[in-house]
């Protein structure tokens, strides 16, 4: 139960940081340059594996590794909402790009601490139902501080809002204080340094290291490629109104995420970790057929309701499954720094496939999502190709 509550502590930060904080700007009138600008906050996000070391090295005095910065980092956080909500837009702009500057960063030292939490406590039996209550704790809270935040701000106010998930954050850490510490690894005696390209070097030096790298960028490569253009295809190719597309897009997706996560790392525990992976890596490819049956027909809202539901329920199971994965490619003494890392990985997709997706976009919307189903299959190869590897691994 602590892995899912501290899942949805993890997931708190990121809408505000994102859709919330645009919704908010945009209703106090602040010109679209300085709000694109802003998007660029969700940088630490990606370099997060830079100071991923140091919560391996360092302890707060009597507080334990990993509960001692679980809780450091959400009471700055529940006192940077505080201070969020205090600020106008007007006067105090650029207070609000400085917090929300720091609100990313102190969430993704956050995340750092959770994933590696989330590693050591679990037995490997455990990892693969873990994993799925976390992410379904991670996606529930971005439902939270994403579409709670606008429907609290329609009738309270953002700043009442902001100040409701301060609270929130507040209890979070009193369940934080509740939770076990995992048992911590000796000391080490050698330099930060050492300890820094030591955790490098054996991550590195994982047996079959490279075309494990090169899958966990692979698996969820076809589902990058759709989603980066899901909403504009929904909006622009098939003329869904911004209502249809809240409910079965926003709502919809998330339960079938929620769900796909819990029931993906319950069936690990019969599937094991090779046999998960490889069933919801076609669970992944598979489900794009859908999209492609929608540009292929044409409109359809039972269509569109139908192929998220199954796409949302697939990719929760996946990321169920790859969650695990990485958490036992992880040592024990340098899980943040070895999770951190690999979890860059798997954002490498979502970050870079836009402007290739923009132009087999160009070509058709049935083009584009033949190629989604087509970019799901390399790493459905490289899986077989790790077979052996991964079928001596628990989940």
């Amino acid at each position: 139960m602590s892995v899912g509550l501290l899942g949805f502590a993890s997931g708190l930060p990121l809408a505000l940081t994102g859709s919330t904080l645009q919704a908010w700007l945009t209703t106090e009138g602040v010109s679209l340059k300085t709000i694109g600008a802003m998007s660029l906050v969700g940088l630490p996000y990606l370099y997060k594996f830079l100071w991923a070391p140091l919560l391996d090295r360092f302890r707060l005095p009597g507080l334990g590794r990993r509960r001692g910065w679980l809780l450091l980092t959400q009471g700055v956080l529940a006192v940077l909402f505080w201070i969020l909500a205090a600020s106008d837009p007007h006067a105090h702009l650029s207070v609000i790009v400085g917090v929300v500057l720091s609100l990313a960063w102190v969430s993704a030292t956050q995340d750092i601490v959770v994933d590696a939490y989330r590693a050591e406590i679990l037995p490997p039996e455990e990892r693969g139902y873990g994993a799925g209550l976390s992410v379904a704790g991670y996606r529930l809270a971005m439902v939270v501080s994403g579409a709670g935040v606008l429907l609290a701000a329609d009738r309270l106010g953002f700043a009442t809002s902001f100040h409701l998930l301060s609270v929130l954050m507040t209890i979070l850490m009193g369940i934080t204080w509740w939770t076990e510490e995992p048992p911590p690894p000796a000391p080490s005696e050698a330099s930060l340094w050492t300890d820094v390209t030591a955790s490098w070097r054996s991550l590195y030096l994982t047996p079959g290291f490279k075309t494990l790298a090169a899958f966990v960028v692979l698996y969820k490569l076809g589902d990058a490629f759709a989603g980066s253009l899901t909403m504009a295809f929904f909006l622009r190719g098939q003329g869904f109104t911004l209502t249809e597309i809240g409910v079965a897009y926003k709502v919809l997706g998330m339960v079938a995420a929620i769900t796909g996560g819990i029931a993906g790392g319950l069936w690990m525990r019969r599937l094991g970790l090779y046999g998960a992976l490889w069933r919801f890596g076609l669970l992944q490819a598979i489900t794009n057929l859908g999209f492609l049956g929608l540009a292929l027909y044409g409109k359809s809202l039972t269509g569109m309701m139908v192929a998220v539901a199954l796409e949302n329920l697939s990719a929760g199971m996946g990321t169920s499954a790859l969650v695990a994965l990485l958490t036992g490619l992880c040592v024990r003494r340098y899980t943040a720094t070895h999770f951190a890392m690999l979890s860059a990985l798997t954002s490498m997709p979502r970050v870079l496939i836009g402007p290739l997706a923009g132009e087999i976009a160009n070509l058709g919307w049935p083009v584009f999502f033949s190629a989604a189903v087509v970019l799901s299959l390399p790493g459905l190869v490289l899986l077989r190709v790790l077979r052996v590897r991964l079928m001596t691994m628990a989940s």
